[in-house]
């Protein structure tokens, strides 16, 4: 990851426009911070959980599921989860250029140049933007970790580890079989 030297706020980020090839751009405390494309154990594992998600929340008619959107954190941090969901009730946060509020779910995929950031930096940041639910999933070890934000703090919701099925918040009643996320 590299930043830049320029302070900018989430508005001005926004009016850059798409990111250059190659690359995924971020806003973090008002540096733009460079991250490379994303790894094939990686990829699979977002599209897996797409597939998994994306025909219950359908179906339920529940809300929308989005693959990395800018999501305004605060006044100077956009950060672009892995996958987010937005429950129908809070369609107002989907705004033109990004999401302009607290998700109801974020994931983020582990790649081995993101571990830190996913586990630490995006861990604090998104519980203090209020985002319900986070879950953090890595392709490497095939994990899987589900957080709920409680009282300010994010408090674990559950877990499951190689060829587990599990069923986390927000989605209760969908079983996610996890060998299906893995590279065999």
């Amino acid at each position: 990851m590299v930043f830049s030297a320029a302070k900018m706020t989430a508005e001005q980020f926004l009016d850059l426009g798409e990111d250059p090839v190659g690359v995924r751009l971020e806003l973090v405390e008002g540096q733009v911070a460079i991250f490379p494309s994303q790894t094939p154990h990686h990829s699979r594992a977002v599209m897996k959980l797409i597939l998994a998600l994306a025909g219950h929340i359908e179906s339920g008619q529940m809300g929308e599921l989005f693959p990395s959107i800018n999501t305004i954190l605060d006044p100077y941090t956009v950060r672009r989860p892995d996958l987010l969901f937005v429950a129908k009730s809070r369609r107002h946060l989907i705004g033109k250029k990004a999401m302009e509020g607290p998700t109801d779910l974020a994931i983020e995929v582990i790649s081995p140049s993101s571990e830190r950031i996913d586990l630490v930096d995006k861990f604090g940041q998104y519980r203090d933007a209020r985002i319900e639910n986070y879950w953090i999933v890595d392709p490497e070890a095939r994990t899987i970790e589900s957080w709920r934000l409680e009282q300010g703090a994010y408090v674990s919701t559950g877990s499951g580890r190689k060829n587990e099925v599990v069923n986390l918040p927000p989605f209760a009643d969908l079983q996610i079989p996890l060998a299906r996320l893995w590279r065999e």
